[in-house]
């Protein structure tokens, strides 16, 4: 029991134990760049993350879950008498399967609904389909480093319920890897920017329905000239 407790004071302490500097505005090419992620603790709070699209995630920001891009398998196993005999070894087996988020999951990061799972030995509780379509609030934005301080930054978003309610224990939700997250369509940004393969696959479809006479050919040229500056855009080595 003693064990337990100090185990509960080491993890819930930890919570806030590198909590000491903010960063007004992190960009993912920071996140990567080792002369700016050497330096950074993890924990740190960030006012503003620029994702590798060049979206913008600030506090207080409204975004909304997508569709879950997992599975949670379980099997529960059943036993006992039928009748006016016991049929010992007899068993019957059930599974079941539900859609889970693969980058959200119930709680903070090191929040109670965290600490109780892993004392318990028990796995972390992602969201599931229930949560799909959910507008939720930007809480809080923290940035960790992929294991030592000389890995790259990750960013994690907190999240909280646009109408003040608490996903029950856990209260929160997070984004334990936003641009994973972004990338997978489990989290999705206000005024997102289109990216070059959205693009490419909108103009592939425009010119499909144009060939069909279901758009015009000044509709496609005029869809074609907002998409070219994303699609001729160089990528970033």
């Amino acid at each position: 029991m003693k064990k337990t407790i100090t185990l509960f004071i080491i993890l819930l302490s930890g919570i806030n134990i590198y909590a000491q500097e903010n960063i007004d505005l992190l960009t993912y090419e920071n996140t990567q760049d080792i002369n700016f992620f050497s330096s950074i603790k993890n924990g740190v709070q960030v006012k503003e993350y620029v994702t590798v699209s060049k979206n913008s995630v600030k506090l207080g920001d409204t975004l909304t879950l997508g569709k879950p891009t997992s599975e949670e398998m379980s099997t529960r196993t059943y036993s006992g008498s039928y009748g006016t005999k016991a049929r010992g070894g007899v068993a019957q087996s059930r599974s079941t399967s539900k859609k889970t988020y693969e980058f959200i999951q119930m709680g903070r990061p090191a929040g109670f609904g965290s600490i109780m799972s892993a004392m318990n030995g028990d796995a972390q509780s992602m969201a599931d389909n229930s949560l799909k379509n959910t507008i939720v609030v930007v809480n809080e934005i923290k940035t960790y480093h992929r294991g030592s301080k000389n890995k790259p930054l990750y960013v994690v978003i907190v999240l909280g319920e646009i109408n003040g309610r608490a996903f029950g224990i856990n209260k929160y939700l997070s984004a334990m890897d936003t641009e994973l997250a972004i990338e997978s369509g489990e989290l999705i940004l206000k005024n997102r920017k289109m990216t070059r393969d959205e693009a490419i696959a909108k103009l592939k479809e425009a010119k499909e329905l144009t060939e069909i006479d279901m758009m015009s050919k000044e509709d496609f040229d005029k869809l074609k000239k907002e998409l070219a500056p994303i699609i001729t855009a160089r990528p970033k080595e």
